[in-house]
């Protein structure tokens, strides 16, 4: 009979062997040693990659994700799986860091990163895909084998282990129980701060603020990848032959749901591009407004990383215009020329400017024809695409951020020839980056005069009859003869963009 001290377990130096012991009944891993993965699979390497590149390099998923899917030479099925590997895992962070916090016994932001990356990969594969719980468990552990190490490895299986205990419901009815903010931001993966300024923008846009609900699960869930065939350039019929599904909303525009990107036909050489539909109405509508004079000089204040400006050049192409396509920075305006390459050299400029800058120039004075600003904002209409956002921005970006827009409207105004059209445009909803902006410019420049924006939106648009999403009443932000236009993810399924059309 085992004495006291040999179930003590300690060892010649006197210390304790833990192992198995926390439990009260050892774990033991199903496989036997030598059946037990030891290297990763593409799938979930790749989406560890990319989560770390965003961790630790303030990355953006969308913009590495293409790259990488194709690095690693990812196919068809393994692409759509390392996308929502990666994106469901961005989005939920939050949630899935308060779960964790449940089962690991110490702070995890005590944790090193590739570990801590992991282990949300896991929780994300455990609770919220149709991945077996063994499935889930053995290749997390060996892809922190082996890109981290056999030690951390234990601690992943452990705690992994004690987050298969309960369902996503069970660890949300136990976590956030109630309706206050704080149970909210974890029930729903936004931090506090963005769930009052959703609450706050529904109210300003005229919504029923009983929508916020809607609007936070639409947040969450998985964006179809939309496409356009750039007017006159592309070809949409190979798209729809790929899978893709024509859109209801906008012309020369298809919807496609999972899958690499890059395999689409036309995407690769850049006549096709991804582009949310609800930027790509808002370029249309800037160059459909009115008819187009032969020879009208149009800008792009803010061009990079290029998707609207090659929606605006390819129209321009077609109507006799002329765009210059300028961005702040260099890397963002060679991202501009890449996606300029396919439209006709004599149609298109770059340059590199502070917008702001660009506005002082006499040279640029009552120069152009349309102007788009699509102006740097909090992107908080963009959350469902750009999941890492919403944890990385804070309420101290907005002052700044609302700031350089105040800025960059006047220089706006100051380069549009009189009867000129500007477009104003965020993927925000935020009261402070679209309607207070809006009337403010008004009140500094008397000469700027607000235009019939739901219209114009509705014009280029593909349907915008009763039965339509694009409704008036549902599209535009306040009142119905409100001149502004604010589009939802869960009323348009398009970002939450925000537009005004303005002329001089």
């Amino acid at each position: 009979m085992a004495d006291d001290t040999s179930r003590d377990r300690r060892n010649t130096k006197g210390r304790q062997r833990n192992r198995g012991q926390s439990s009260g009944q050892r774990q033991y891993s199903a496989n036997a040693p030598s059946q037990r993965k030891r290297s990763a699979d593409p799938a979930r390497l790749t989406a560890f990659q990319i989560l770390q590149a965003v961790t630790t390099e303030d990355a953006y998923a969308n913009l590495i994700l293409p790259t990488r899917i194709r690095r690693n030479k990812l196919d068809r099925q393994d692409a759509a799986f390392a996308t929502e590997l990666t994106y469901g895992t961005l989005r939920s962070l939050g949630t899935y860091d308060a779960i964790l916090g449940k089962c690991v016994d110490r702070p995890i932001k005590k944790l090193d990163k590739p570990v801590l990356d992991a282990l949300r990969l896991g929780v994300h594969q455990l609770l919220n895909m149709r991945v077996p719980d063994h499935a889930a468990l053995d290749t997390t552990v060996a892809l922190v084998r082996a890109q981290v190490g056999a030690g951390p490895s234990g601690l992943v299986n452990a705690v992994l282990r004690k987050v298969t205990q309960h369902t996503m419901d069970e660890w949300l009815e136990q976590l956030a129980p109630g309706t206050s903010d704080t149970d909210l931001s974890i029930r729903y993966a936004h931090p506090t701060w963005i769930l009052r300024a959703i609450k706050q923008s529904l109210v300003t846009h005229g919504r029923n603020p009983d929508d916020f609900h809607r609007v936070l699960e639409a947040n969450n869930i998985a964006p179809e990848l939309n496409l356009i065939a750039l007017p006159g350039i592309g070809d949409l019929e190979p798209v729809l032959e790929y899978g893709a599904e024509s859109s209801t909303l906008a012309p020369d525009a298809a919807v496609f749901s999972g899958g690499d990107a890059g395999r689409i036909p036309g995407v690769a050489d850049g006549s096709v591009r991804v582009q949310d539909i609800g930027s790509q109405l808002t370029a249309r509508a800037l160059a459909g407004a009115r008819d187009v004079r032969q020879g009208e000089v149009w800008l792009d204040m803010s061009a990079g990383p290029g998707g609207k400006a090659a929606v605006l050049a390819s129209l321009a192409q077609i109507q006799g215009a002329t765009l210059q396509a300028n961005d702040v920075s260099e890397h963002r305006t060679k991202l501009v020329q890449q996606a300029l390459r396919v439209v006709d050299e004599n149609v298109w400029t770059t340059s590199v400017a502070e917008g702001q800058a660009l506005g002082d120039d006499p040279a640029n004075a009552q120069r152009f024809d349309r102007i788009l600003l699509d102006a740097p904002c909090t992107g908080l209409g963009a959350l469902r695409r750009r999941p890492e956002s919403r944890w990385r921005r804070t309420p101290q970006d907005l002052a700044t951020l609302t700031q350089l827009q105040s800025q960059l409207l006047d220089a706006a105004v100051a380069m549009l020839k009189p009867g000129g059209l500007l477009a104003y445009v965020t993927c925000s909803p935020q009261i402070a980056e679209t309607t207070l902006q809006v009337s403010d410019v008004m009140k500094r420049h008397p000469e700027v005069q607000l235009l019939d924006s739901a219209t114009a939106i509705q014009s280029v648009a593909k349907h915008h009859d009763a039965e339509s999403m694009l409704r008036r009443d549902t599209i535009t932000s306040g009142e119905d003869d409100s001149n502004m236009v604010q589009l939802w993810p869960d009323q348009h399924r398009t970002d939450a963009m925000f537009f005004a059309l303005l002329t001089r």
